[in-house]
């Protein structure tokens, strides 16, 4: 069977019935089983899968089918789907089937896309390497003995190694464009709000949002437009009307755009990475749209009050494992504190409880304000100047990541070098702002490199349709 590059594709070869979508689900099962080394998947829905397959080719039949009819979709394991397991890829969440399903995933199954398996992860979506899982090391299916990016490492293989067409993810920090940049897919975060977080596990609630890899904008702006709108679930899903992404896709305007100089001159920036975004920018120059350099003087604060912030949430939100309600309960326990200490010390893995433990002491009395408070007027400060500059400009310009796929354990003694992976990604994060990963070319050790763009809050219409315009321009180029 080809492999297909958009649900577009996929419909075309349905239409003209050379594809069906019980074949689509025996294709990527058969791929999912011969790839089994990348450990993307910690299981798959096998018989579901079928019968839903069948289910939809029916549809097809009778002209009843729904918007994502044909795509096999993938799903992060940290997103409920009720009567599957869900474990984030911890073992403090061993044996825990989830009881309902998160309207992000309910949206994705009624307008009949198939679920095929839950996908590996780092650890509560903590990691850039997906080195964190308790399930074992996903590796990039470009390179084996190199890391996927993470905490979505498992759903960007997923995408790269054609093991599915789409993934859904979440992304706090850069959990969904850093892997998509790692391994040469698209990776969407809309603006915070856009999608429902319920059903979705909470790392650091102000920041978490569920995103998508795919292997085409178009692919992303479908899914986008399913899952995204109101839910009475979420009280901070925004009740804003959902466009229709997928039919705003052409960027038929000179657009204005600011390339933040602070990125480029960073110590940390491959000379690679930095030369291939940079022929971007020309090349944009060149088809008329007016690009100018854009000062950014709190880069070196993001990281730090990225971490300080996330750290404090994740430590509250993960109080609730303790194994008194559900999950992993320790045997050695003698009476109750015990059992919470033992439970929470072998239950989670080293890099959850470094940042449990961080988290405790930044909201410790002592030193609440002098680390939590003060990181939240930074945060302030980050997102009061890039709105400022999304308003003098329609898109801001940057690396995705310093680097092109590291080597795997090359950062996992160094929990400074691996937390720094994520200095470009956590700006559009702290700021609440769309961003998305778009692949624009390879370093000389055929790992790829990803461009990343922010827009205004809402405003994901037109970062779709430039994101698209640009890909569509590098492959005619190319």
């Amino acid at each position: 069977m080809r492999q297909y590059n958009s649900l577009r594709q996929i419909r075309t070869d349905i239409a003209n019935g050379q594809v069906s979508c019980r074949q689509l689900v025996e294709h990527y099962l058969q791929n999912i089983k011969q790839k089994a080394q990348l450990n993307a998947f910690l299981e798959t829905f096998d018989e579901e899968a079928f019968a839903q397959a069948d289910a939809v080719d029916q549809k097809l039949a009778n002209g009843t089918a729904g918007k994502l009819a044909g795509m096999v979709i993938g799903i992060k394991d940290v997103l409920a789907y009720k009567g599957h397991s869900l474990q984030a890829s911890s073992q403090i969440l061993n044996g825990f089937k989830s009881l309902y399903t998160a309207p992000a995933v309910q949206r994705l199954l009624e307008a009949d896309a198939i679920i095929i398996g839950r996908q590996n992860c780092d650890e509560f979506a903590m990691g850039a390497s997906n080195e964190n899982s308790s399930f074992g090391n996903v590796l990039n299916a470009d390179a084996e003995d190199r890391v996927p990016g993470g905490s979505s490492g498992g759903s960007a293989v997923a995408v790269q190694a054609d093991l599915c067409l789409a993934s859904i993810g979440s992304d706090t920090g850069g959990s969904v464009r850093q892997p998509a940049s790692f391994c040469g897919v698209v990776g969407l975060k809309p603006t915070y709000s856009r999608i429902s977080r319920y059903g979705l596990i909470a790392y650091a609630s102000s920041f978490d949002q569920i995103g998508f890899i795919t292997k085409s904008v178009e692919d992303a702006a479908l899914l986008l437009e399913v899952t995204a709108g109101p839910d009475g679930m979420d009280s901070t899903a925004s009740q804003r009307e959902v466009p229709a992404y997928s039919e705003l896709l052409q960027a038929d305007k000179k657009y204005k755009i600011g390339y933040i100089r602070d990125c480029f001159e960073s110590e940390g920036l491959d000379a690679e990475v930095k030369n291939a975004i940079l022929n971007v920018k020309d090349m944009l120059k060149e088809a008329g749209h007016d690009v100018e350099p854009v000062e950014f003087p709190y880069l070196d604060y993001m990281v730090p009050s990225y971490y300080i912030l996330t750290t404090a949430e994740a430590s509250s939100n993960l109080g609730r494992f303790d194994g008194v309600k559900y999950g992993f309960r320790s045997d050695n326990a003698t009476d109750l504190t015990s059992l919470y200490k033992k439970t929470r010390a072998e239950g989670f893995g080293p890099e959850v409880q470094r940042r449990i433990v961080l988290g405790t002491f930044v909201l410790s009395a002592d030193y609440y304000d002098a680390y939590y408070t003060k990181a939240q007027k930074v945060r302030r400060l980050i997102k009061e100047k890039t709105d400022e500059l999304l308003q003098a400009y329609d898109f801001l310009i940057l690396p995705t990541a310093p680097t092109t796929a590291f080597k795997l354990g090359e950062n996992t003694a160094n929990p400074l070098a691996m937390y720094l992976a994520d200095i470009f990604t956590v700006q559009a994060s702290l700021a609440g702002v769309p961003a998305i990963s778009i692949p624009v070319g390879r370093d000389t050790n055929g790992m790829s490199i990803g461009l990343q763009l922010m827009t205004r809050s809402f405003e994901e219409p037109q970062l779709l349709a430039f994101s698209n315009y640009i890909m569509d321009k590098i492959t005619v180029e190319a």
